[in-house]
């Protein structure tokens, strides 16, 4: 199987799906080795899109779980947090129909320098999808970055930030690495 130009010589068990978050995690397969990652990230992909793409991008595989990061660039792009929540939900009805009920889990929307000006809006759009979760079925997991990314002063910890202040620096990968490891340890 190959991954953007990388020999697999595994079957992927753990898919990496969603914006260039996804795409730019250099060190995603060394990360997750022992889950057979594959990312599936696409850069400036909004929810939206994933959702339109879903059924192209996911046909080859057969996953025991799933990650999800995108939203982040529809609320930039200007869409409210609503139809940030339809997307979602559209998401989630492909991602149960394709897969099943393998552990899904929606990685909440990044607190970014860059889009602190919209913190408030992602604050919310991450209450509704956090809530249709916790009333969702049980192999559906929110994962909160959010508040893990913020510092004292109640802002984004500019150390986990790559120079644009959008994307993750190598630090905030880690900090991802663990929040997610441990998702995989206590879910599944």
């Amino acid at each position: 199987m190959e991954q953007k130009g990388l020999n697999l010589n595994y079957a992927p068990e753990t898919l990496f799906y969603g914006s260039s978050t996804m795409r730019l995690w250099n060190t995603l397969n060394m990360d997750f080795l022992d889950y057979k990652p594959v990312n599936l990230g696409f850069g400036g992909s909004t929810l939206a899109a994933c959702v339109w793409f879903f059924e192209r991008i996911m046909k080859p595989y057969q996953p025991k779980r799933l990650f999800v990061y995108a939203g982040d660039n529809d609320l930039g792009d200007g869409r409210h947090p609503e139809e940030v929540f339809i997307f979602f939900q559209e998401m989630a009805v492909k991602i149960n129909t394709r897969f099943g009920n393998i552990p899904v889990y929606f990685i909440s929307l990044k607190p970014s320098i860059s889009r602190w000006h919209l913190a408030n809006v992602f604050r919310f759009t991450n209450g509704l999808i956090e809530t249709e979760i916790a009333s969702y079925a049980p192999n559906w997991h929110y994962v909160d970055v959010f508040n893990t990314m913020l510092g004292a002063n109640g802002k984004p910890l500019p150390a986990l930030f790559d120079y644009d202040g959008l994307h993750l620096s190598p630090q905030g990968y880690a900090l991802w690495r663990s929040i997610m490891l441990n998702c995989i340890q206590r879910k599944g």
